[in-house]
């Protein structure tokens, strides 16, 4: 009879940005039940400063550092610090996104394009670079993108957005292999409609709410706790021959599109 499958990351450490809220604050609660110590990294420190305080209320390792992923300084402080703090760093997850517009692409500002791009694509691509480089001292680690079913299929009013996370799965791709002699891995999971306050103007919206809901098989939005199970598995040694995979995590959103 086969072991169980290694999800246990005690010893680890692990870097969330975008971690004071939603699918970022439950995955880095979810590493520090699993054994990682967690270092979570979003723009308002306060807010990261709840999410750390229950994490150490419950046992865990956790340090909270202000940071903004459009700021390489910052981005190069954060990994610092996960450094100085707990001995390096193993796991990535860059889960902090923007999405200023919303409507048809073509009424977007270039303003609107620099931000999001910078934040979703550039930003990740920060955070990955700086990672990797702590990741390689101690010989290997596993960065996970948090992607989008926008990114494989257009959504309505957020073109933008969309192209955005289109391109964080060719960077996703692109790192796997690029990195894969370095013994990183690099994979992405992108999410269907999860409830939380970055898609708060659809869920609070019952007329946009029904419309959304008539496209996933599951008819329902998934909550941030329900990502958490696939983004253990990529953080741990059970996927230790999974590199430059994007997972779904949509309800059956994306197969069933113009089924019903």
């Amino acid at each position: 009879m086969s072991s169980l499958p290694n999800l246990n990351l005690t010893g680890k450490v692990a870097v969330i940005t975008g971690a004071s809220r939603g699918i970022g604050e439950s995955i880095a609660r979810t590493y520090a039940a699993a054994g990682a110590a967690v270092v979570l990294g979003s723009r308002k420190q306060e807010s990261l400063d709840e999410v750390a305080s229950a994490i150490r209320t419950q046992g865990g390792q956790a340090l909270a550092l202000a940071t903004h992923t459009g700021d390489n300084e910052a981005v190069q402080t954060l990994i610092q610090a996960a450094t100085d703090e707990f001995g390096g760093v193993d796991i990535l997850v860059n889960n902090a996104a923007t999405n200023p517009h919303f409507g048809p692409i073509l009424t977007a500002e270039e303003s609107h394009w620099a931000k999001i791009l910078d934040v979703n694509v550039v930003g990740y691509f920060r955070v990955a670079k700086a990672a990797a480089a702590a990741m390689q001292a101690r010989g290997g680690g596993s960065i996970i993108n948090m992607a989008s079913i926008a990114g494989k299929r257009a959504q309505p009013g957020m073109g933008v957005y969309s192209v955005s996370k289109a391109a964080v799965l060719m960077l996703t791709e692109v790192l796997a292999a690029e990195l894969a002699e370095a013994h990183i891995r690099v994979n992405a999971i992108a999410p269907g409609f999860i409830k939380t306050a970055f898609s708060r103007a659809i869920w609070e919206n019952p007329q946009l709410s029904e419309a959304v809901l008539r496209i996933v098989p599951q008819r329902r939005m998934a909550e941030p706790d329900e990502l958490t199970g696939i983004a253990l598995y990529l953080a741990s040694d059970a996927s230790s021959f999974t590199t430059g995979a994007t997972f779904l995590v949509d309800g059956g959103q994306y197969v069933d599109a113009g089924m019903g």
